[in-house]
């Protein structure tokens, strides 16, 4: 198992390296799909090519909140021997993604040749795309945590409730079990107020760093829009339903926020291309091992 991983490894050499973004929340019901969603469509919008992959294998709703319907989910691509290119969807505003699908839960048993092909198929994401969002399950399982480890960022999904923010505290708490370092980017979700996003992610982003010595890069916050459950009946991404729309300017302006802290961010430690470390992870999950 170990040898095959390593001859991956050497053969994963890539001249353009796409940006792993992992999209996770404390708990369910805070937006964390719906804001991973217009995210990568505003992206889109500025010129970047993005990919969701629906890593939700309980509650996976990519597909229904931009109103398309899947061929196929990540799972046939193994089951089947699918391409990755057979199960890639493009949406109609330019956004690509992999449905999970209920099955997803089983990747965490792959065989040593499922692995292998997985591999073989994701790495050209790395070459097409600038951006790979991965849309989480909410909260955290051994799998969901070393899945985590292979992301460049993380986008933290919280809103002003208390028990949303000590579900984030929770996977915050969670990440230092991580061995490398990753940045993670608080977002307050579904604010009354500008007074009540900055107090939330200030919050937050406090007892993070005194009790975790995790330093939070407080992103931004989204208001509370009524246009956005509107949307979500449309199955329309809010950001297109109402490109005026509160949630979708804010959002707009959150990823302004976002690449222009990940331009001057500096790489405190470097870590291997995201498919190498990817592999890492399933190579252990189907050993056995953590």
């Amino acid at each position: 198992m170990m040898d095959q991983a390593e001859s991956l490894r050497r053969r994963m050499n890539h001249t353009h390296q796409a940006r792993l973004i992992a999209v996770a929340s404390g708990k369910g019901g805070v937006g964390k799909s719906n804001l991973c969603v217009n995210t990568a469509l505003s992206l889109v919008e500025l010129g970047y090519r993005t990919i969701i992959l629906d890593m939700d294998s309980g509650m996976g709703n990519v597909d229904v909140i931009m109103g398309v319907k899947p061929s196929y989910h990540l799972i046939d691509m193994l089951q089947n021997r699918l391409t990755v290119w057979d199960v890639i969807e493009t949406s109609s505003l330019g956004v690509s993604y992999i449905a999970g699908g209920s099955g997803l839960v089983e990747m965490v048993q792959l065989t040593e040749q499922d692995i292998a092909y997985f591999q073989d198929q994701l790495q050209g994401l790395t070459h097409q795309y600038d951006f790979i969002f991965l849309d989480m399950g909410a909260g955290v399982t051994e799998e969901s945590l070393q899945l985590l480890a292979a992301a460049d960022d993380l986008l933290l999904v919280t809103t002003p409730e208390p028990t949303a923010l000590t579900d984030a505290y929770s996977l915050l708490k969670q990440l230092t079990r991580l061995p490398d370092k990753l940045q993670v980017f608080a977002i307050a979700n579904q604010t009354d107020s500008e007074r009540e996003g900055q107090r939330t992610l200030e919050n937050l982003s406090k007892v993070a760093k005194q009790f975790l010595h995790i330093d939070l890069v407080k992103l931004g916050h989204i208001p509370f829009d009524r246009m956005v459950s509107k949307a979500v009946k449309a199955q329309i991404p809010y950001s297109a339903y109402e490109g005026r729309s509160k949630a979708g300017l804010a959002t707009k302006k959150l990823v302004q926020t976002y690449l222009a802290e990940i331009q001057v961010e500096p790489k405190v430690i470097e870590k291997a291309p995201f498919f190498q470390r990817l592999g890492r992870w399933m190579s252990g999950s189907a050993s056995g091992t953590k």
